[in-house]
């Protein structure tokens, strides 16, 4: 099991950038398939980008474009680079990590959850 801790949440105007982190607590990381998650009030969490072991990262249509995820294997943090943002990616966002997986998997197939960090982008 690894424990997942997030920080680099705030409050941004539309057009801004923030950086999230992921701190990844335990022996196994280069071995975990990790993901950024995101869940607004009255929403389902929804994911966001994800990273392979290999470096394969996929990423939601919402964000394409705008986010880039990546990991410091030396450092254990995994990243999420937000550029331009929008209100509607204003959100409470997660990081989480299972041991494979390909593209974005629900979150239901995620075991392993940081405690989440705010965005809040206003207009």
């Amino acid at each position: 099991q690894v424990q997942l801790v997030e920080s680099g949440g705030g409050s941004v105007q539309a057009g801004g950038s923030l950086r999230l982190s992921c701190a990844v607590l335990g022996d196994f990381y280069r071995r975990y398939f990790m993901a950024w998650f995101r869940q607004a009030p009255g929403k389902e969490r929804e994911g966001v980008a994800t990273i392979d072991d290999d470096g394969q990262t996929d990423y939601a249509d919402s964000v394409k474009g705008r986010f880039t995820i990546s990991k410091d294997n030396a450092k254990n943090i995994m990243y999420l680079q937000m550029n331009s943002l929008k209100p509607e990616d204003t959100a409470m966002y997660y990081c989480a990590a299972k041991s494979f997986g390909i593209g974005i998997p629900s979150a239901r197939f995620f075991g392993d959850w940081g405690q989440g960090t705010q965005v809040t982008v206003s207009s």
